[in-house]
């Protein structure tokens, strides 16, 4: 029996994203509903208990949480996006555990008050990214972050990686100048389909705005980058 999937969701959330490219690449067919987070309307509160997106509508019934939500649509489908194995599957959730941990790394980075606090996350991030590096070094060749299949892992970092779209053009932070195998993957993330339809195509002007009004240490980078711009 089919089923009316309706996702919830924030334009710029990356938790949103990692359950729309799973029904992607799941090719489940939804519905998007987008918010506003600043004015949350009182039917969202109804369904989702801590008042952050995603919410994933299965017939009506919601189901909160990304990682919920992911783990649903593995369970009900057909195919998986796990390794086969306790061991495999047991790992690859403790890095998307770590994905979420660099995610807030990213929050922190682009609300730092000051160029000293900014160099701080950003120096975080990179020894992140350096984690990931010997991760993937130490499993296998591939595409992906175990190899030639597209695993859930792997939706938990697309969304990751493109935030640095927009970072890289604000400034050179070197992020990922000693992680060849990180880049890697992130361009390989990038030119999967599921991943770039998770977004719309104005995203990365989103984002911009988004950072711009933060007000912070890299909010004042932008507005150097946009007078450049329009010289």
């Amino acid at each position: 029996m089919t089923r009316k999937l309706t996702l919830v969701s924030h334009l710029l959330c990356p938790y949103v994203q990692r359950a729309a490219i799973v029904l992607g690449e799941k090719g489940m067919a939804f519905e998007r509903i987008n918010i506003d987070l600043a004015n949350k309307p009182d039917w969202f509160l109804q369904i989702s208990p801590l008042g952050k997106t995603p919410v994933l509508l299965v017939d009506g019934q919601p189901i909160f949480e990304s990682a919920v939500i992911c783990e649903y649509l593995e369970e009900t489908t057909v195919g998986t996006l796990h390794p086969h194995g306790p061991m495999a599957r047991a790992q690859h959730r403790g890095w998307m555990e770590f994905g979420s941990s660099v995610l807030n790394a990213i929050a922190g980075f682009y609300a730092a008050p000051d160029d000293q606090q900014l160099a701080a996350k950003a120096a975080e991030i990179t020894a992140e990214f350096m984690q990931l590096e010997t991760a993937l070094t130490a499993s296998a060749e591939g595409t992906y972050f175990a190899g030639e299949r597209f695993a859930m892992v792997d939706a938990v970092f697309g969304p990751v990686f493109r935030y640095f779209d927009v970072f890289d053009a604000i400034d050179d932070f070197g992020f990922f100048a000693r992680t060849p195998k990180v880049r890697a993957w992130r361009a390989a993330l990038a030119a999967r389909p599921s991943v770039r339809n998770a977004v719309r195509t104005d995203y990365p002007d989103l984002l911009r705005g988004f950072l711009r009004a933060r007000q912070s240490a890299l909010s004042r980078r932008m507005v150097g980058t946009d007078q450049i711009a329009l010289v």
